[in-house]
């Protein structure tokens, strides 16, 4: 019998943000093993931890791919480790994934806050698929401001500040092919936002950006909280306000 866990990572309450199951290995398994297995939990990611010559390998599956990076997944596996013992409090360590070795760790200041460095992501830009304009204009009533494609597989798509972003009917259903594995819309917060009680504060600071993100290509209509897709995007909000910090908002209904 194998441990494992379902953590619901990016959160301090239950019931939101983005639940992810960890499993710990003792042994090499086969991918259609840790596949199924995958399928069978449900959960928007599944992580597998195997350690092997004292080094965490680290995995991530959705109920019916592989992915190369996964954000609350990660921080959901650092979390497992310190519940079974392996990470201590104040210790860090690196997992190693095929998105290079992440560092991660468990903060002293908080009991049961852990932090993750994500590698940053690349923006390459592209013109923008006609269908996706036409899906915004039916849905959002706007068209793209830019669209980039990256080397994730995900495209990005910059919409208007003053576009329903939040109260969007999920489009994930009619996306075509080349949008299916991993679609962001963002957007900047506007002046119609300053001081909104439904946007959200981190570490005492408003959001700068929001997003959401679909992949039914995945196996996942939409995706509640993205850390993968906020490190793809985060350094295109740092350089536009000119900050070297940003605070992002997914606003999915978790």
């Amino acid at each position: 019998m194998l441990p494992a866990v379902l953590i619901e990572a990016f959160s301090s309450r239950p019931g939101a943000s983005n639940g992810a199951a960890v499993v710990a290995l003792d042994r090499p398994v086969a991918d259609i093993w840790m596949q199924s297995t995958a399928a069978s939990l449900r959960q928007s990611e599944t992580a597998f931890l195997l350690q092997r010559q004292g080094n965490w390998l680290l995995r991530w599956f959705t109920p019916t791919c592989e992915v190369p990076l996964c954000g609350h997944a990660t921080l959901a596996s650092l979390l497992a480790l310190h519940h079974w013992g392996h990470l201590r409090v104040g210790e860090t360590i690196r997992l190693f994934s095929r998105s290079g070795a992440l560092e991660v760790g468990m903060d002293a200041s908080v009991p049961g806050l852990g932090h993750l460095q994500l590698p940053r992501g690349r923006l390459e830009s592209a013109p923008c698929p006609p269908a996706l304009n036409r899906l915004l204009r039916r849905h959002l009533r706007c068209d793209a401001m830019a669209f980039w494609s990256s080397p994730l597989g995900y495209r990005v798509a910059l919409l208007p500040e003053e576009a329903p972003l939040t109260g969007m009917a999920s489009p994930a259903a009619e996306l075509p092919e080349d949008l299916r594995q991993g679609l962001v819309l963002m957007q900047g917060l506007g002046a119609a936002d300053a001081g909104a009680a439904a946007v959200p504060r981190v570490g005492g600071r408003p959001a700068d950006y929001r997003l959401r993100f679909f992949a039914p290509g995945l196996g996942i209509e939409e995706d509640p909280v993205t850390g993968s897709a906020h490190a793809l995007v985060a350094s295109y909000w740092m350089e536009r306000l000119g900050r070297d910090q940003v605070v992002g908002w997914q606003c999915s209904d978790r």
